[in-house]
């Protein structure tokens, strides 16, 4: 099923390029984190950059079977720095989202009764308010020229939700067990 209205498609089609540029843009830094000394760190790109996935794809499937050209608009983070810049370049990013762009997206859809919509954005909001914390966590060390503490880093595939060290028994987000989770 399609979205019935232009406004939530809209915005599901930005919602879907800036996690896909997100997603990119950790991978990237993922390497720059690894070449210099913080494994860790990388890890932990790698993994936000599979939640970025999931969001991506969520919006994706939401938009529906409708074919058409859009133009997106996503704002994003640009360039090449070193991985504390890097670091603070992802904050700035998932805090947008959080602070502006998902509860605008989400009452939107609320108020247009687009309960698909509603789900995704609603996802992809819960997870990028963890991601906000666990970057300005690992800023925080790599300013001190060190690399996170950290087991494991834990992705729930449906949702996106991010947890370090163990999955929750069940994603607090959407229900999501366990042994789904994927593991980084």
């Amino acid at each position: 099923m399609s979205v019935r209205n232009a406004m939530t498609a809209d915005f599901l089609r930005s919602a879907y390029g800036g996690e896909s540029m997100a997603h990119m843009r950790y991978t990237y830094w993922a390497t720059v984190a690894e070449k210099e000394g913080f494994p860790k760190v990388a890890r932990l790109f790698e993994a936000i950059a599979y939640a970025e996935s999931v969001h991506a794809n969520n919006h994706f499937k939401e938009i529906g079977k409708e074919i058409q050209d859009a133009t997106v608009t996503a704002g994003a983070i640009f360039g090449d720095a070193k991985t504390a810049d890097n670091l603070q370049g992802a904050i700035n990013g998932e805090l947008h989202e959080v602070e502006q762009m998902y509860p605008v997206y989400l009452n939107a859809a609320e108020f247009q009764n687009e309960s698909g919509a509603k789900r995704s954005f609603h996802y992809a909001l819960e997870a990028e308010k963890i991601h906000a914390e666990l970057f300005a966590q690992a800023r925080d060390l790599v300013k001190e020229g060190n690399d996170m503490e950290l087991k494991a880093v834990y992705i729930c595939p449906v949702c996106g939700h991010t947890v370090l060290d163990e999955a929750p028994d069940k994603c607090p987000v959407c229900g999501t067990k366990k042994d789904m989770y994927k593991k980084f």
